[in-house]
């Protein structure tokens, strides 16, 4: 099951929460460059999260064009459990031998490498 489906979030909601440090606020602007999209998106994204609790927006102290986006307790204990999901290993995968497991590691390896990179 896909893990933004699990937590009632669309994988937007999900990947903005990624992005997004515990001990940090992150203006808008710079969330909307993490995730190679427009802002005019960032905002509805954040409204969404808002609106569940999950974030908070706040003014920026030397320029009030600019919205800075903090998680709030329950979204950094949403992000936590979304991160520990996703650290768990597919049924799929688990089920086969560490020998397959090794086998399908380096397979995907190389197809993600790069042409000449010899890696």
């Amino acid at each position: 099951m896909d893990v933004a489906a699990e937590f009632q979030l669309h994988p937007a909601q999900a990947g903005a929460l990624m992005h997004m440090d515990k001990d940090s606020m992150l203006p808008m602007h710079q969330l909307a460059s993490l995730m190679v999209c427009d802002s005019s998106n960032v905002t509805g994204i954040v409204d969404r999260l808002e609106a569940r609790g999950l974030v908070s927006r706040r003014p920026s102290q030397e320029d009030r064009r600019v919205k800075y986006i903090t998680l709030t307790p329950a979204g950094l204990e949403v992000r936590e459990r979304m991160r520990q999901a996703m650290a768990q290993i597919p049924a799929g995968i688990e089920r086969l031998s560490e020998t397959d497991q090794r086998l399908l590691r380096d397979v995907l390896a190389r197809a993600l490498r790069f042409p000449g990179d010899e890696r």
